[in-house]
């Protein structure tokens, strides 16, 4: 995407694996690929602070656009986080 001469790069949400592979650790893969990816968007932005401030390099608006698309990142796997904890919560109220 093409936003004033800006390219926009859209947050990447996991693939998850097929149904029927929780054997060989698809939930676990799962996670830990979204956790990769949150860790990485946050890396993104540190470093194009860090290139602005101390080398001068990029600009203010690629600084606020990794910044911004990691705190997003971060509240899309919050809000993940919670549904899943919501979702286990509930099956554990549920009679055996």
């Amino acid at each position: 995407m093409n936003i004033l001469g800006l390219a926009v790069k859209p947050i990447q949400i996991p693939e998850l694996p097929a149904t029927g592979s929780a054997s060989s650790g698809g939930f676990a893969s799962a996670f830990a690929n979204a956790v990769n990816q949150v860790e990485s968007t946050q890396q993104d932005a540190k470093t194009a602070a860090m290139d602005l401030l101390a080398g001068g390099k990029g600009d203010i608006h690629n600084v606020a656009l990794a910044s911004q698309r990691a705190e997003l990142s971060m509240e899309l796997f919050q809000q993940v986080r919670n549904k899943f904890v919501s979702a286990y919560q509930e099956i554990m109220k549920m009679p055996m």
